[in-house]
């Protein structure tokens, strides 16, 4: 378990959610507010997170979303209880079920959902980060490491036909995530780019696809997250601490 001195209490959404999270190594940042705007989820609807940390996706998600009924897998057994506390603290009946999505036996027994995200270990082996915690957030490390395709195999077992599987990742792995949706049955994909400033390539992405969906994939006008200074764009404040949710088509 995480001792309390161990852990941060933050704001994310501009006060909206209140997250403990470990003081060093997996740490929520701009991914998860970015991944919980994009998911087109109405009151009343299901949702699953895998590899949800200390829950800061899915507690954005229903700041947003209110009424839904939301499950979220973690593997680590400190992060899923501190996702636990954080769910209880906002008044959330969220199930944190501490597993692995590498377990089809439990992705079979969990019941249908309208959608399914999550924000994945995004590089295949290589050099992990120095801080102890965050190679499990950033690097898929050692043989026995879930892979992309994993990832999006779990989210998409339990999904209703027409339900929405995201994935939010480097644009680097646009390829590796293209493949891994279409090895899960997901398709009509739309990639949504995240522009650091106008006219700066996109480093990070959206990934949307729908189980048994059909057409080509399409692009969006994507979010530039910067204005000319230092602060955030009006587009990216909206989303970020006013709880917009993303644009995803034109």
């Amino acid at each position: 378990m995480i001792a309390p001195e161990d852990c941060t209490e933050d704001l994310l959404l501009g006060g909206r959610v209140r997250l403990r999270q470990p003081r060093r190594g997996l740490r929520a940042g701009l991914d998860a507010v970015l991944l919980a705007a994009g998911i087109p989820a109405r009151p009343g609807q299901s949702v699953l997170e895998a590899g949800c940390g200390s829950g800061a996706g899915f507690l954005c998600l229903a700041a947003r979303v209110p009424g839904l009924r939301i499950t979220a897998v973690e593997r680590d057994a400190g992060l899923a209880a501190l996702a636990r506390e954080n769910a209880a603290a906002a008044g959330l009946a969220v199930e944190v079920i501490e597993g692995d999505v590498r377990d089809r036996a439990l992705a079979r027994r969990l019941p249908p959902f309208d959608h399914a995200f999550a924000n994945p270990p995004f590089w295949p082996g290589g050099t992990a980060p120095p801080e102890k915690g965050r190679e499990a957030m950033t690097h898929a490390m050692g043989a026995e490491a879930a892979r992309l395709v994993d990832w999006a195999r779990f989210l998409a077992a339990p999904l209703a036909r027409r339900g929405t599987l995201s994935l939010i990742l480097p644009a680097a792995r646009l390829d590796a995530g293209m493949a891994a949706l279409a090895g899960a049955g997901c398709a009509g994909t739309l990639l949504l780019p995240f522009w650091p400033r106008q006219g700066r390539p996109a480093k990070r992405m959206l990934l949307q696809a729908r189980r048994g969906g059909r057409g080509p994939a399409r692009i969006s006008p994507g979010l530039v997250l910067h204005g000319p200074g230092e602060g955030f764009s009006p587009a990216a404040e909206g989303v970020l601490r006013g709880a917009a949710p993303l644009v995803l088509e034109a």
